[in-house]
């Protein structure tokens, strides 16, 4: 098995997880979704080494943990769950931040019970509450650590000082955010910090939401109700200047016989032996195409002209109203 180290703590992963989330919410459409094809997924995450999953309270919502836990059921030790808390759940209404410490303890017994188990393996802050001082958050966390409900603390696109301030209250062990080919937000800040720290990173959108795999070749091919039909770089111009982006990347998996995911994906874990990206998906097909690329070796001239496609992204990486909660 291919296995990396996220943080200082001990915690160990294979070098590729997988993100559950587009199995119950966001990508694609209701009809596509299909449980039992989910399942097969998982277990054959685990056949092929992929140990770590995850998935958040507020897919589906809840939906997303009891399908993991139904998948996960008589395998639990073979899996490492990496689950997230921090948002007040509204029916019908857009959801909120709520990190208040009663809340995670709550929302840490609903995980448990959705997935199946005594432990969450990695738990993190889905997004920063402004409304709460990390140190409590970070005080919450370590509570349910000392009382055996979770082994380690995690933060989702938390910004440098607050990164700090939580790790000086609680070892933190990973940060989840946003890094890949087209998105380079964390590269001055956040990643010198997390080295200097000793926390390791969770890409999440490894793959730019499927963009750099190279199957998406007009807006038209995004169905209806598709959460990248509103994406800013899924849009007009910028989605025929990115265009560009992915057909170097095509061109460098083509010289070398990889996909252009494993490309993607390649460069990754060719940056760093504490980053450890999740491909999401629903066919076992992509599933093995994505583990691959724990095999591809890339040049120090590929690395070099893959890391020059940062300046080349068209558009931003979210609607103004969602970037407000990144890096805060």
């Amino acid at each position: 098995m291919h296995l990396r180290e996220l943080g200082g703590e001990g915690l160990r992963v294979s070098a590729i997880g997988l993100g559950c989330m587009g199995m119950s919410a966001a990508y694609g459409t209701e009809d596509e979704r299909d449980d039992a094809q989910s399942v097969k997924v998982i277990h054959r995450a685990l056949e092929l080494g992929c140990n770590f999953f995850d998935t958040a309270e507020v897919y589906g919502p809840y939906k997303n943990e009891e399908l993991l836990g139904k998948a996960l059921r008589g395998r639990r030790e073979q899996a490492v769950i990496a689950t997230k808390f921090g948002f007040k759940i509204r029916p019908g209404l857009p959801n909120e931040t709520d990190s208040h410490p009663k809340r995670i303890k709550e929302a840490a017994d609903q995980s448990l019970k959705r997935l199946g188990t005594d432990v969450i393996d990695l738990y993190y802050q889905h997004r920063v509450d402004r409304k709460i001082p990390i140190e409590e958050v970070a005080g919450a966390v370590g509570e349910l650590i000392k009382q055996g409900k979770v082994k380690y603390f995690g933060l989702s696109e938390a910004g440098a000082e607050t990164i700090e301030r939580a790790h000086a209250e609680q070892k933190v062990s990973a940060l989840q955010s946003e890094y890949s080919l087209w998105e380079r937000g964390l590269e001055a800040k956040i990643l010198p910090l997390l080295n200097r720290l000793t926390i390791g990173l969770v890409p999440f959108c490894p793959i730019g939401r499927g963009f750099l795999t190279g199957q998406i070749k007009s807006f038209d091919d995004i169905p209806e109700g598709d959460y990248r039909r509103k994406d800013p770089r899924y849009q007009g111009k910028n989605f025929e200047r990115n265009l560009k982006l992915v057909a170097v990347v095509k061109e460098i998996g083509a010289k070398i016989g990889a996909q252009p995911s494993q490309v993607a994906l390649a460069w990754l874990l060719h940056k760093g032996a504490d980053i450890v990206p999740i491909p999401g998906t629903k066919r076992v097909k992509y599933l093995e195409e994505n583990w691959g690329a724990v095999a591809v070796q890339l040049s120090t001239a590929e690395m070099e002209q893959l890391d020059a496609l940062g300046q080349e992204v068209s558009g931003p990486r979210y609607e103004e109203a969602m970037m407000s909660m990144v890096e805060r």
